[in-house]
Order: structure tokens, then C-alpha cells, then sequence
């Protein structure tokens, strides 16, 4: 039997082979999610859906352009950082597993939720420490520059905070027991949810009283806020962290209201938001 020391070069070799399929996989998902979400919320349904544009100002394809290169070396970040994930499966240091149905289908539902509410946690904080004047222009500065942001921002990192961001499932696998197959959910999960809430379109419901129907998930109003007004809504999928420290935006359930009234005003139906500008 090979000594660890002789095993290891080897399993190195196998987790580094991972890498492109990663890189593939992630890049796949990114183009689907950001794309469609842009095909549906700007071009197929943009008419119906110009009431509840969030914001006047328009994007250009310069911005485009920058958010989609920048995306792509994320994705390149993911897909080495992806390798520590495939390293702990090869040396059965992740508590990760391949059959979905081994703990049970309630188990499968309860890791995947688990997985989503660590996801939004690790989110939050990481966020936060990114908004620090110490770290903001080396992690933060780049995502920032989409003040308009679009389903392509997504994705839109410093490297540096593409590797706080991919750090995540490394790091949850060494605790908790999760099926393979919802680590892939998890992952479409995320960048659909990634993309929606950066689409500039108000797309979540409201109640009778303009306030969200769902109020503790985040609406895309509640996101677009934090790149307005930086200073205010970090979390990503919940609304739970941002009210526990006092870090959401107190304007944000006027915005949300005041954006889905539009759509019932006969005299805004169908129209943007008043001025129209553009950002490069």
C-alpha cells in the first residue's frame, strides 16, 4: 500500500484535473442564469416591466463589457479555488457525499437549506469586512462600479473577494453532510439568485400594502439600494442579518412601494422611472 507522502502528489494532480471542468461548469451556469434573466427582464418583457425599472439611469456596453471579463476571472478563481473541494473528496476529509438518498430525503432538503442559510450567513459577514475602508478598494471596488447593476454583475469581483466568495463550500463541506447533487442546486440557486437580484427590475410581488409579499427574502429593490447606497443592505437571499445589526436601509420599504405602485398608476403605467441617463 503507498505511503501517504507517495499518494499525495498524486491525488494533487487529480484534484488540479477537476479545474476545467469547474471552470466549464460555472461558466455554463453564469451565461444561462445572467442571460436569461437579461432576455426576459430586458428584452422580452422589458415593456410590461418599465414601471418597475428601480432606477432611471441606463447601463452601456462598456459596463457590460467590463462586468462579463470581469466574471470570467472569477470564474477562473472558482474553478482553482473549486479544486480544494475536489481535494477533500479525494482524501475523505469532506463530509460531502455522492448518494442523495443516503441520510433520507428529508435530510437532502434540510442540507440544501442549511447550505442556503450558511451561504447567506458567510455572505453577510464577508460583505460587511468588504465595506471596511481597509479592504473596500482591494476586495470591494470593482462590483461597485456597476452603480446600475445588471444580471451580468453578478459575477462582477476584485479577485480578491472571488476567492472570499468561493472559500465558502470548502470550508461549509468540512462540517456539515451534504448530498453532492444539492451542492449542485445550491450552486444554480445561487447565481439565479444572483443574477435576479441584480437585474435594475422589481420583479418580487407585493401585498395590498406595497410592502413585499415575502418580506424576509431579499427583493431586487433591497439589493439595487446597496449599490446606490452602500452603506445598507449587505445580505444576499434573506433579510434576516440586515435587520438583526441594524444594516438595512430605512428608506427600503417606501423604494419597494413606491416602485410597484407605479405599475397600477394609469399615469405612470408603462413608463420608466422619470429622467433617463446613461452609465458607461
Amino acid at each position: 500500500m503507498p505511503s501517504i507522502q507517495t499518494a499525495m502528489p498524486d491525488v494533487l494532480i487529480e484534484a488540479l484535473a477537476a479545474a476545467p471542468d469547474l471552470f466549464l461548469s460555472d461558466l455554463l451556469r453564469y451565461f444561462l442564469a445572467a442571460g436569461m434573466v437579461y432576455l426576459l427582464v430586458h428584452i422580452v418583457f422589458a415593456k410590461a416591466l418599465a414601471p418597475r425599472r428601480i432606477q432611471p439611469r441606463r447601463t452601456g456596453p462598456g459596463q457590460i463589457r467590463r462586468e462579463i471579463l470581469a466574471s470570467l476571472r472569477s470564474i477562473a478563481v472558482f474553478a482553482i479555488v473549486g479544486t480544494l473541494v475536489a481535494l477533500e473528496l479525494l482524501t475523505g476529509v469532506s463530509q460531502a457525499y455522492f448518494d442523495p438518498m443516503e441520510r433520507g430525503p428529508v435530510w437532502f432538503m434540510a442540507s440544501l437549506f442549511a447550505l442556503i442559510v450558511a451561504h447567506d450567513a458567510w455572505f453577510y459577514w464577508t460583505h460587511r469586512l468588504m465595506h471596511r475602508p481597509r479592504w473596500f478598494r482591494r476586495f470591494h471596488r470593482l462590483h461597485h462600479k456597476s452603480r446600475t447593476p445588471t444580471p451580468w454583475t453578478a459575477y462582477a469581483f476584485n479577485t480578491g473577494e472571488a476567492v472570499l466568495h468561493a472559500l465558502f463550500l470548502p470550508v461549509i463541506l468540512l462540517v456539515l453532510p451534504v448530498p453532492v447533487l444539492a451542492i449542485f442546486l445550491w450552486g444554480i440557486h445561487q447565481i439565479v439568485r444572483n443574477a435576479v437580484g441584480h437585474c435594475g427590475v422589481e420583479i418580487f410581488p407585493a401585498g395590498k400594502d406595497g410592502r413585499p409579499r415575502f418580506d424576509w427574502i431579499t427583493t431586487v429593490t433591497h439589493h439595487d439600494l446597496h449599490h446606490a447606497e452602500p452603506g445598507w443592505n449587505f445580505g444576499l437571499y434573506f433579510t434576516w442579518w440586515d435587520r438583526w445589526m441594524g444594516t438595512e436601509n430605512p428608506d427600503y420599504h417606501a423604494r419597494f412601494a413606491a416602485i410597484v405602485q407605479r405599475q397600477s398608476d394609469p399615469l405612470t403605467k408603462g413608463q420608466p422611472a422619470t429622467r433617463v441617463t446613461k452609465e458607461a
